[in-house]
């Protein structure tokens, strides 16, 4: 089973996180911007730059892991749900920063995520 789609998807977020935390860091010295430091829009739009690396990150170690893992049907789905969680979470904060109501759709990249892990963590079961 080839991951390679982990190893692009987390690199990628690592290079989208990198010019996220670029184009924050033009305004973050600023300390009313977005409604201040401890307003939603700036806290939602920080943890959607740092989504980009923990996601990444563990796209990364999928790609990694799933070579000495059983290899199933599970993998492959636990590969495109990684890869969903990935390009869904940071968007979905982004959004949210921008219209509060975004908020509701947390549930998708969250969901994505806990269930690509268990279904590579079901390898081990099946």
């Amino acid at each position: 089973m080839s991951c390679s789609i982990n190893l692009l998807a987390g690199w990628v977020s690592f290079l989208l996180g990198a010019a996220s935390g670029a184009l924050i860091g033009l305004r973050f010295h600023g300390e009313d911007w977005l409604g201040g430091y401890q307003s939603f829009r700036r806290r939602v739009l920080r943890l959607g730059h740092i989504a980009f690396f923990g996601l990444g990150l563990i796209n990364i170690l999928f790609a990694l892991s799933a070579p000495g893992a059983p290899s199933s049907q599970w993998t492959w789905l636990a590969s495109a749900l990684l890869a969903g969680g990935a390009a869904t979470m940071p968007l979905n904060c982004f959004l949210t920063a921008w219209r509060p109501a975004f908020r509701h759709a947390f549930f998708i990249p969250a969901s994505l995520t806990l269930c690509g892990i268990g279904a590579f963590l079901l390898n081990w079961i099946s």
